[in-house]
């Protein structure tokens, strides 16, 4: 009998251990995941659940798009980290209390029906206090943390107080110990000032996110061209050497398009100027009648953040 009761015990912890998620409560679950998403008990994959205290990690290329009970949406970026911290159920749709604690890495927040003061994002460099919004976080080398601003409001408290965001691409930088700098406009300067040009790849247009976690207004806050240009600028010898001589100005459109990016060589040089530029104008789409149409759409939705991002 004691050998049997023994047994019984020894099987019960080896359950308890061996799940340690299942015992907790459920706060989502994933909507979509690409290349390697791992939780508590491994690899994730679309409708798997997620539950508090779990820590989702993704590989350098990975994405992890979460709904939480609340309507909360939550994208997890490559090469990131987070913890869902703690929560506390207001009734059996909403949250009191939800906090994700961010270590490494980029997120895209959507707030869900908990009441705004419900939602805390713990960082290295401070908290972020969500005011009922839409809003990008990228957590980098050091744990220089920065938020950007797509819609609704946000403040970030860190060392030397409080940082209220409330206008549509603005941007704030904190370090661990150092402060929260004043809210600015965002431009291209950020990548550096993180120290990553990785940081905001929702924005970026380095990693695609499904529609319904996509920006309110459709816009990259000029941050879009700026990955653009990268990639030009490192292809452009290939491309230079792949493609036939310039037919002047007879080729006028063609060439715009392709030199687009860079600021458009093509006949008809007012048109191809404007291909150029069309990180930040509606005119880059239709300069990407070229090789590099696709990267003219982007241009497009530049246009769309700079003309109001206010």
């Amino acid at each position: 009998m004691k050998s049997l009761l023994r047994t019984a015990v020894a099987a019960a912890v080896i359950a308890c251990t061996a799940l340690p998620a299942a015992a907790q409560d459920q706060v989502g679950q994933a909507t979509l995941i690409r290349t390697v998403v791992t939780g508590a008990s491994g690899p994730l994959v679309s409708k798997s659940p997620v539950y508090r205290d779990e820590r989702i990690r993704t590989s350098k290329s990975g994405l992890g798009e979460f709904v939480f009970r609340d309507g909360t949406k939550f994208a997890v970026g490559g090469n990131s980290s987070v913890v869902i911290d703690r929560f506390v159920y207001d009734d059996a749709k909403t949250f009191n209390r939800l906090t994700l604690n961010a270590a490494r890495g980029s997120f895209r927040w959507i707030s869900g029906k908990s009441k705004s003061d419900a939602y805390q994002i713990v960082t290295p460099a401070g908290t972020i206090g969500v005011r009922g919004t839409r809003f990008d976080i990228f957590v980098g080398p050091g744990g220089v943390t920065s938020v950007v601003l797509l819609d609704g409001s946000v403040r970030f408290c860190g060392a030397n107080g409080c940082r209220d965001l409330r206008r549509r691409c603005e941007v704030v930088v904190a370090t661990p110990g150092g402060g929260v700098s004043d809210p600015s406009r965002v431009n291209r300067d950020i990548f550096g000032t993180v120290g990553s040009d990785a940081a905001f790849p929702f924005l970026s247009g380095r990693q695609r996110l499904s529609r319904g976690f996509n920006s309110a207004f459709g816009g990259t806050c000029g941050l879009a061209s700026a990955s653009m240009g990268t990639q030009k600028e490192r292809g452009g010898a290939k491309e230079r050497s792949a493609s036939p001589p310039s037919r002047g100005n007879d080729g006028g459109g063609d060439d715009g398009g392709g030199d687009g990016g860079n600021g458009g060589d093509g006949g008809d040089g007012g048109d191809g100027g404007d291909g150029g530029d069309g990180g930040d104008g509606g005119d880059g789409g239709d300069g990407g009648d070229g090789g590099d149409g696709g990267e003219g759409d982007n241009g497009g939705d530049d246009g769309g953040c700079g003309g109001d991002c206010r």
